[in-house]
């Protein structure tokens, strides 16, 4: 093979690990943002959350191992989990996030946790510190592990984002994954994870054996610029601040019907507010009223399965630009819902 040809495979082909220069970027910000103190040789490039999990699973070979997951909690990583065949025990969640003693109780033979700690998926519990604390020692007795889905650390509006979980794990325990693509732009497909310094062979060997691709170079290398010359951290503070405008024209333009079923409860962070309905309302069959008449609303009983429980409506906001707007939108989205309702 000619030193050209060499030359255009290397470019065609990047490192199955990632770009080293965005690597490098990675770790130098989530040491100022989240306080993750990695070297750069421990953050891995992938395309997506679900090909983070896929390598983990692979590299420390978890088929038919047990896995914890939040209940309610995000369907594709559970269904991920399942499809790497890993059988699911889900751990209910409440205000203080996943119950940790709840997991350890009935599931002490875990090998894997799943979880969100900064901003819980979909309820927006935070993971309170004695349940941190708790799950990184159970972690640690059991040889267990641990992936911490940050997926949206960064949008917090009162107060600094919360320490990631990673930075307590003294016993290098914990799987840290964050995402470019939901803060940047969905089509991206630029999803990092940080993993224990003990695993970073493993992990490479795995990467290696891996025909996962969806992560050009060239955008690898432009996001290793937008991060190091201080732009990310630029646009992340400037969309928490709009992002924060835009919740707030969300829950305005819900206040008028409050007396008709729903409930708003502000979450720290996130990038959806949660609104509980009243007993006697079907959260499935309103949100699914509501996709068909084109609105992105989901229902928290589908994200439990369908098990009973907290009945409530899942609503985005960012996408609002006026308050004007957020009221025109709410109305019509009430005439959908509040109009008489044969399931």
């Amino acid at each position: 093979m000619t030193s050209q040809a060499r030359s255009i495979d290397a470019l065609t082909k990047p490192p199955s690990a990632g770009y080293w220069p965005l690597r490098e970027a990675l770790a130098a910000y989530l040491l100022r943002s989240r306080g993750i103190d990695a070297r750069a040789e421990q953050v891995f490039v992938l395309p997506a959350y679900t090909a983070s999990l896929a390598m983990i699973a692979d590299a420390l070979r978890l088929a038919g191992e047990i896995a914890w997951v939040e209940h309610p909690g995000y369907p594709p990583a559970a269904h991920a989990l399942g499809t790497l065949g890993m059988p699911l025990r889900h751990v209910p969640v409440d205000d203080n996030g996943i119950d940790v003693r709840y997991g350890i109780q009935h599931y002490p033979d875990a090998r894997l946790v799943v979880v969100t700690p900064s901003h819980q998926c979909p309820t927006g519990a935070e993971l309170s510190l004695d349940r941190r604390t708790a799950l990184l020692a159970w972690a640690a007795s059991r040889d267990a592990w641990i992936v911490e889905d940050d997926y949206d650390g960064e949008y917090r509006y009162r107060g600094h984002p919360l320490p990631a979980l990673r930075s307590l794990d003294a016993s290098d325990r914990v799987f840290y994954c964050g995402t470019l693509s939901k803060v940047l732009y969905p089509g991206l497909r630029l999803s990092y994870t940080v993993v224990p310094l003990s695993q970073v062979q493993t992990i490479e060997s795995a990467c290696q054996r891996a025909l996962h691709g969806g992560c050009p170079e060239f955008l690898q290398a432009v996001a290793a610029t937008f991060i190091s010359e201080g732009h990310f951290a630029r646009h992340i503070k400037r969309m928490r601040t709009l992002y924060a405008q835009r919740r707030a024209m969300l829950a305005t333009a819900l206040i008028p019907y409050e007396g008709h079923g729903f409930e708003v409860r502000l979450q720290e962070g996130g990038m959806h507010l949660l609104v509980d309905v009243a007993d006697g309302l079907d959260d499935v069959f309103m949100a699914r009223r509501a996709r068909k008449a084109g609105f992105g609303i989901q229902s928290l009983t589908d994200w439990r399965q369908g098990e009973p429980g907290r009945r409530a409506l899942m609503m985005g906001f960012t996408n609002l630009t006026s308050q004007s707007e957020a009221d025109r939108v709410v109305a019509d989205l009430m005439e959908v819902l509040l109009s008489p309702l044969n399931p």
